[in-house]
């Protein structure tokens, strides 16, 4: 009985709570679990706001088998933790106190979503366009005074650039070179300059801005056809310009391992994973509000990633079609404390092709110049 007196119990510190479907929901966010509750569960969790022995749950009408009975359940829906069996470490959840529960909420039920098979996906679209039409593409205001603009030159180096950006789907068999994965790498992730700020110590400058100079996205590479470079995962250290070898590859990693029903980037020869250390953010910017910040940066590296392999004549591609955990356990990363948000890859473009592809399965796309915008075709 004395060990029995020793148990305590607290409320989890990340429960959220909602109707669904006419039925009260708890989600434990740091777990995933999701379970069905009476609302007078919520005055028994009230109870454990802090480490307490079960006999403060000893309510009216409840018997001692009953309460244990009930703080079981609780316990086995995550929804209370036990003493003895958690390590009373704050958890990598636990340090976005701050943010939470709107950023934890969100960042943790938006993992690892079960994603359908994009013809599937394309035919269903389909059918559903018969009866709801999709949303305008475009915004309009009928009754306002008009200033038409000039059309753009696009014949600059730039401009061709940003116009040649597109999302490639097919891929020659030869490696990427060494040099141009440093190019791809460098003026991405790389920090080109440092500025001192009193009280803040050296701050990295890259070419994507970053709020506060706080710069939380690291660049992890899966090498699989790179020449001088084995096959393998890598972190990519951007002060020191160089490849920090994690795991190598005997035989090549398929794409769809990090990138679910993306078959159509199986000819890739590099595959970029863009993850976020909240740390950095946290310690200056304490508002759930930063949260969008980390997501925003990673777009803004990616798509400077998908400039610069345009530039260099390659084929980029970028996927939100993430399997966040294996990615994650692959390179080491809790998922909170780091996370993976985002990727990219390049491979080299198939002979003839000047412009990007459909993968098998698709109809060719119908593309028509907006002469609204351009003063000349891009090639």
């Amino acid at each position: 009985m004395t060990h029995q007196r020793s148990v305590r119990f607290r409320r989890s510190p990340h429960l959220v709570s909602y109707w669904r479907d006419g039925a009260l929901a708890v989600r434990n966010y740091e777990t995933g679990v999701v379970v069905l509750v009476p609302p007078s569960a919520f005055e028994l969790l009230d109870l454990f706001d802090d480490w307490q022995p079960a006999s403060v749950a000893e309510l009216p009408g409840l018997s001692v088998s009953d309460v244990r009975r009930v703080l079981g359940h609780l316990e086995d829906a995550t929804l209370l933790q036990r003493s003895g069996r958690t390590t009373r470490r704050p958890s990598a959840m636990d340090m976005w106190q701050p943010w939470n529960p709107a950023a934890g909420f969100f960042h943790m039920s938006t993992r690892d979503v079960r994603f359908i098979d994009p013809l599937e996906t394309a035919r269903a679209l389909r059918r559903k366009a018969r009866t709801t039409p999709p949303p305008a593409p475009v915004k309009r205001y009928p009754g306002a005074r008009r200033y038409q603009l000039p059309r753009v030159r696009s014949d600059g180096e730039f401009a061709r650039v940003l116009l040649e950006r597109r999302t490639w789907r097919q891929f020659a068999k030869q490696s990427v070179t060494l040099d141009d994965l440093a190019a791809l790498l460098g003026l991405t992730g790389g920090i080109q300059q440092w500025v001192s700020l009193r009280g803040q110590g050296d701050l990295p400058l890259k070419t994507s801005p970053s709020g506060g100079a706080r710069h939380p996205i690291e660049l992890y590479v899966c090498a699989r056809r790179v020449d001088g470079l084995p096959a393998g995962l890598y972190h990519y250290d951007g002060s020191r310009h160089r490849m920090n070898l994690l795991t190598r590859h005997a035989r090549r990693v398929r794409v769809q391992r990090y990138l679910p029903t993306q078959f159509w980037y199986e000819g890739a020869a590099v595959l970029v994973f863009f993850t976020a250390v909240s740390a950095r953010y946290l310690w200056k910017y304490t508002y759930a509000r930063a949260y969008r910040a980390l997501l925003i940066e990673a777009g803004h590296q990616c798509q400077t990633f998908c400039l610069v392999a345009t530039s260099l004549g390659l084929a980029p591609f970028c996927s939100m079609a993430l399997a966040d955990s294996r990615i994650e356990q692959d390179l080491g990363l809790d998922g909170v404390s780091e996370s993976v948000l985002y990727a990219a890859g390049v491979g080299t473009r198939p002979a003839g092709m000047v412009s990007a592809s459909r993968p098998a399965g698709f109809r060719p796309l119908d593309v028509r110049l907006n002469t609204r915008v351009l003063r000349r075709a891009p090639r």
